[in-house]
């Protein structure tokens, strides 16, 4: 059975994009132990045509939800002006019309796109009318056909819904002439924004209070910033391969993302002026010094070295020829 949605002519071409999860999941079977777990089905929905996008996912955190809304303006070939979902947790925190607390990665992802999050308010039903038919649409006209078939991947069953879908999409409609497929060519596709050069990287956002030694930690990696901001604490924005440390909006450090642990990243800019001859230290320097004090002065310089996961953490406690 087929839900067909009165397309109403005041609905401007790549204005709005409805998103909601399916109340209805779909079993994914382990093909070694039988663990079956329940796949989330996601769908979007454009306004003007009712061009429906979706696909399953295995869990609403926002990894999935990022991932699942890129998936989605490719699928399209282009971005709305505005995102409407359902009062999503992992996405949005606080539903407002005019104010809407994002998640600070969901906020990062729409202003890469250049697109609006403008999130469904509660207990406002005409606000996700859309979303809402688009999901009993995908529930009956996809999932009613899928309930019966054993799926061993997710990647089998996101091919399985991409057919389908695009059968819906293609199926003429019974009280309009064409169908979404055929009214997202004339409306919509010809309305969106073009998608962005290069594709979103997920990058997460969190606040961090600049120590003494003008480092922030991030994931058991310290990374400097400017002394100035010691015991400031920055906004920071950290992705698989860059660290940006943010105060008031403005960059003040970046750094390429270092994943090891205990580990030190430090511009030389970024130190006071006493302490940036240190960088022009090494570990061989302190030695020869210490080989000129002494052999005891030596076994001490080589212990500190040690001890310390990095080396330059020791400097300052090590003796040198200028001190004498």
């Amino acid at each position: 059975m087929e839900l067909d949605v009165t397309m109403r002519h005041d609905h401007r071409a790549g204005e709005k994009l409805f998103i909601d999860y399916a109340g209805q999941t779909v079993e994914i079977t382990d093909r070694l132990t039988g663990e079956i777990r329940k796949a989330q089905i996601f769908v979007a929905v454009l306004w003007a045509s009712n061009y429906t996008y979706a696909e399953a996912t295995l869990s609403q955190q926002i990894e999935d939800w990022i991932g699942s809304h890129v998936r989605t303006f490719n699928y399209f070939g282009g971005v709305p002006e505005v995102i409407v979902p359902d009062n999503l947790k992992s996405g949005v925190t606080k539903a407002c019309r005019y104010e809407p607390d994002l998640n600070p990665t969901y906020h990062d992802l729409a202003c890469h796109y250049q697109t609006m999050v403008v999130p469904a308010r509660a207990r406002k039903p005409r606000d996700k009318a859309k979303a809402e038919a688009g999901v009993l649409l995908v529930e009956r006209w996809i999932l009613g056909r899928l309930c019966k078939r054993t799926f061993f991947s997710l990647t089998d069953l996101n091919r399985e819904l991409l057919k389908l879908l695009q059968d819906l999409n293609n199926k003429a409609f019974k009280k309009l002439p064409g169908s979404r497929k055929s009214r997202f060519e004339e409306l919509d596709r010809p309305a969106l924004k073009a998608l962005p050069v290069s594709a979103y990287e997920l990058a997460y956002w969190i606040k961090a209070t600049v120590h003494l030694d003008y480092h922030i930690e991030v994931e058991g990696h310290y990374y400097s910033v400017p002394y100035t901001l010691v015991k400031k604490q920055l906004n920071i924005r950290y992705s698989k391969n860059t660290v940006e440390c943010f105060q008031h909006g403005k960059r003040v450090a970046s750094h390429v993302r270092d994943e090891q642990r205990g580990g030190h990243a430090t511009v030389k800019e970024h130190m006071p002026v006493k302490h940036q001859k240190y960088m022009e230290w090494t570990p061989e320097r302190f030695k020869r010094w210490a080989t000129k004090i002494g052999p005891e002065t030596l076994c001490f310089t080589e212990t500190l070295l040690v001890q310390r996961a990095h080396p330059q953490q020791a400097y300052r406690s090590l003796p040198t020829t200028e001190d004498h």
